[in-house]
This record gives structure tokens, C-alpha cells and sequence, in this order.
């Protein structure tokens, strides 16, 4: 009897073994095309996902860029993904194709959030139009946002003026006074840096990228079918299901005090009274889920990738004093001390941008952007790209091109000026992507690195602090590429 259980044992998993290669095999067939691009050999079943280094993610793709040219394939488990790469082919795909290559796959690992990213369609441009009209509304472009963030740069300037002097760490303080600028577009409030509450809510923003970042969460991507396991999301993603409930409770707290005979305060008010306005039309994309995923959105990555890119900044100071020197030198001439930056003042300033812009670009924060995914048939650099595939942007090999930037590898602020010295953008700066599917918070946060950046520089000098080694400017990748751990000392000038 169990010599007969066993051989059926054995032949349920010979049948699943088979079954498996067939699918595997099916889903090779369907991409086998003379103009298909190339790519490493994958297994069956897994693809490529063993040959990725999730750890340092960038680093693998500029590997594989080097053994097959700018545009290859991967297969994740059974998803197939061409990687673009080089100013010339992902602008190819995000200017020249925009429309072909705007919409987003569904990430499995996020549905169990209940935060999806829209699909490139009418609801997508409801909510675009929406948070751009919003965030205009609310100041973006006019007096009223730049004065928020000026009093947050006043708020900050006097943390790090308590320091005294002494070696500190300015990740922190720099991600509750980016956090504290959102937090007035969406809440119309800021925290106190102490208040445990704000405290809580970063540290859950930085866990939930660290969750999916990993192998585990490309994985459960590749195979969607395993977040079905009871219980498994909740064990591999908590710091992400735990930000999410916050996200929900400021909600909640908005709507109790929400008053729609009144002009809204902040942007909850204004999706909320769309909502209002929305009832009964099935059609509409304003509701929960949605209103949940844009603060979520904003939230995080409004704040993650400028905070980010002010840590890159101070740190690059550090290193570079003469840079530091520079920008201090301009900062008095053509605003002196006894006010603070306005953004008017960018267009006397062009060093100070040429460092801003080379900071974003040698920083490289988020090297493979978002996802795309293309909506019909699509040739770029030759190949031709089936309708449904999954895109990966590398910008990292755009903000480091070697046929377009003299020391793609240096911090060089000399990359964006030019002989006279004057202030130069070229077209592979693309830290937001391109297309229609850019940042939509470039403009916030243009503003925010500008006012933030100057304010301290106008205020302080930034030292590497004597007794400590000089630190590395050499990135790590954990969802986006950090500088390093380092502390730094604030001299008032």
C-alpha cells in the first residue's frame, strides 16, 4: 500500500514537473522572434532570477548591458522584461514611443496593499489632472508653497544650529523636513520632529522599501500565485502593511473634520470633495483605493527621493569643499544673509545649479525607475518588442553615459555649465524619467532641493568631522542607491 502511494506521489510530481516545463516552454515560444532582443539563458521556471544580484540590482543590469548591447531581455520566472539602456534607446522608448509605452503592469506584491499603480487610460489622466491641478491650486508655482518650505528650511536650519558644531547624522532631520512639506500639501499640518507619531510613520517608509527590494519580493512578483498562502504577506511585508494602515488612519482623522460647505484645506479635502461629486458614477476613478494610493504615493515617493537627494548633497559638500566654497561665494553675492533664497534667485545662480543638477546625477537615487509596459507592438534600436512587455528604464546608464558626459563617474558640476559659465541642461538628465509617465512631483521637488540646499549653505559650512575617516561617495542600493552611512559637522557661518 505505501509502495502505491509512493508511486503516485512520484508521478503527481513527474505530471507538475512536465506541466511546468510546457508552460515554461510556451512562454519562450510566444517572444521566439528573429528581432526579439537577446539576453542570458534562463531556466525553466525561473528564468534569470539566480544570475541577479536583488542586493545591488543596478549593478547586475550594467553587467548584462556590457555582454549584450543597450537593449536585452530577462526573464522573471515567467515574465519576460527588455531592459533599455543609454540616453538614445530609452529616450527612444519614453519620448519618441510615450504614448506606445505609458502603462504600468500590475506589481502582484501591491494588490495585497491595496496600492496599485494606475493604468496608463482615462482614469489615469482623471487622477493626473487632478494632483496637477491640486498641487498648483495648493501653491505649486506660486508664493504660498515656497513659503512653506522656507519656514521648514528655518525649522530645520535651527536643528542642525543645536547641534553646536558636534558630528551628527543629517538623514534623519533631513527626512522629517521633506516629510513636513508633503505632509502640508496633503494633511495642511506639520509635525513636530519629536513627535513619535511622525517618527513612527518614517521609520515604516523606510522598511517598506526595504521589503520590496529583495529576491523574496521578485519572487512572489514572478509567481503571484504564493501571496495566496495565508498569512505569507502579512510575515514578509509588515513594515508595508503597517505605513499603509497609517496612511488610512490620517485619512480617516481628515474626513471626521472635513467640512464640504468650505474650500479645502489640503489635498484629502479636494479628492474627497471629488469623491462627493463622483457618487453614482461607476465610472469615476475617484474613491478609497485611489485616494489611498495617491497620498501613499506622494507621501513616500515625494519624500524618499528628495530627502535622499539632500543627504547626496550635504555628503558631496563634505567631500568637495571647494564645490561647498563655490556655492557659498554665489549664495552671498546674489543673496547676501540677510534673507532667505527665494526661487527667483535660480536664475542669478547658475553654479548652485550646475551643483544641484550634478548632485541628481551623480547621486543616480532610483537607477531603474518605474516599470512600463508597452500597449502594442513597438521597434526600438531595431528590435521589435511584443505588445504587454514589461520595460525597465536603467537611467543610471542614461545619467552616466560616457558618450554623453566628459566624467560620468566624477562628481563634475562642470557637466551642466558651459564656456562662459553659464547654466547648460542636456537632454540625458532624466532623474525623473521622461515621457508621459514623468515624476509628477518634479516641479516640488526642483523647489524643495533649491531652498533646502541653499538655506543650509547660506547658514552653515559642512566639514567631515576631525576625528572621523573621510567617507566613501560610493552608493548602496536598497530599493534606491543611499549614499552611505557618514555623520558631518554644521558650523554656523
Amino acid at each position: 500500500m505505501g509502495l502505491l502511494a509512493g508511486d503516485t506521489l512520484a508521478s503527481l510530481a513527474l505530471a507538475m514537473v512536465i506541466f511546468l516545463l510546457l508552460v515554461d516552454l510556451m512562454h519562450r515560444r510566444a517572444r521566439w522572434t528573429p528581432r526579439y532582443p537577446p539576453g542570458p539563458r534562463p531556466l525553466p521556471g525561473l528564468g534569470n532570477l539566480l544570475e541577479l544580484d536583488f542586493k545591488n540590482f543596478s549593478y547586475s543590469i550594467s553587467q548584462l548591458q556590457r555582454r549584450f548591447g543597450d537593449v536585452f531581455t530577462l526573464q522573471m520566472a515567467w515574465t519576460p522584461v527588455v531592459v533599455l539602456n543609454g540616453h538614445v534607446a530609452v529616450r527612444e522608448a519614453l519620448v519618441h514611443h510615450s504614448e506606445d509605452t505609458s502603462d504600468r503592469l500590475v506589481i502582484p506584491i501591491t494588490t495585497c496593499f491595496g496600492v496599485i499603480l494606475a493604468r496608463y487610460g482615462q482614469a489615469w489622466r482623471e487622477q493626473r489632472r487632478f494632483s496637477v491641478s491640486t498641487m498648483r491650486n495648493f501653491g505649486l508655482g506660486k508664493k504660498s508653497l515656497e513659503q512653506w518650505v522656507t519656514e521648514e528650511a528655518g525649522y530645520l536650519c535651527e536643528v542642525f544650529n543645536g547641534h553646536a558644531g558636534r558630528p551628527f547624522s543629517p538623514n534623519v532631520l533631513l527626512n522629517k523636513a521633506v516629510s513636513n512639506v508633503i505632509s502640508s500639501l496633503i494633511y495642511a499640518r506639520r509635525f513636530e520632529y519629536g513627535d513619535p507619531r511622525f517618527t513612527r510613520m518614517l521609520q515604516l517608509m523606510d522598511a517598506s522599501l526595504e521589503e520590496q527590494s529583495g529576491l523574496l519580493s521578485q519572487i512572489l512578483n514572478a509567481v503571484p500565485v504564493l501571496l495566496k498562502i495565508p498569512g505569507l504577506p502579512a510575515k514578509v511585508f509588515p513594515g508595508q502593511i503597517a505605513f499603509i494602515d497609517m496612511i488610512d488612519e490620517l485619512i480617516t482623522e481628515q474626513r471626521v473634520t472635513w467640512d464640504p460647505t468650505q474650500p479645502p484645506r489640503d489635498l484629502i479635502d479636494a479628492f474627497l470633495e471629488e469623491m462627493e461629486k463622483a457618487k453614482g458614477n461607476p465610472e469615476s476613478s475617484f474613491n478609497k483605493a485611489n485616494l489611498r494610493m495617491v497620498v501613499a504615493d506622494l507621501f513616500s515617493a515625494g519624500m524618499v527621493t528628495t530627502s535622499t537627494t539632500l543627504v547626496w548633497a550635504l555628503l558631496l559638500m563634505i567631500l568637495h569643499p571647494d564645490v561647498q566654497r563655490r556655492v557659498q561665494q554665489e549664495i552671498d553675492e546674489v543673496i547676501g544673509q540677510a534673507r532667505p533664497p527665494e526661487m527667483g534667485d535660480q536664475a542669478h545662480m547658475p553654479y548652485t545649479m550646475a551643483v544641484i543638477h550634478e548632485v541628481q546625477r551623480f547621486g543616480d537615487i532610483v537607477p531603474l525607475g518605474v516599470p512600463h509596459m508597452t500597449s502594442r507592438d513597438i521597434e526600438i534600436q531595431g528590435f521589435l518588442i511584443p505588445k504587454g512587455t514589461t520595460l525597465l528604464t536603467n537611467l543610471s546608464s542614461v545619467l552616466k553615459d560616457e558618450s554623453v558626459w566628459a566624467k560620468p563617474r566624477r562628481f563634475h558640476p562642470e557637466h551642466f555649465l558651459d564656456a562662459q559659465g553659464h547654466f547648460v541642461k542636456h537632454e540625458a538628465f532624466m532623474p525623473f524619467s521622461a515621457g508621459r509617465r514623468a515624476c509628477l512631483g518634479e516641479p516640488l521637488a526642483r523647489m524643495e532641493l533649491f531652498l533646502f540646499f541653499t538655506c543650509l549653505l547660506q547658514r552653515f559650512s559642512f566639514s567631515v568631522p576631525a576625528d572621523q575617516p573621510r567617507p566613501s561617495d560610493y552608493g548602496v542600493f536598497q530599493g534606491m542607491v543611499i549614499p552611505p552611512p557618514y555623520e558631518l559637522c554644521a558650523v554656523s557661518r
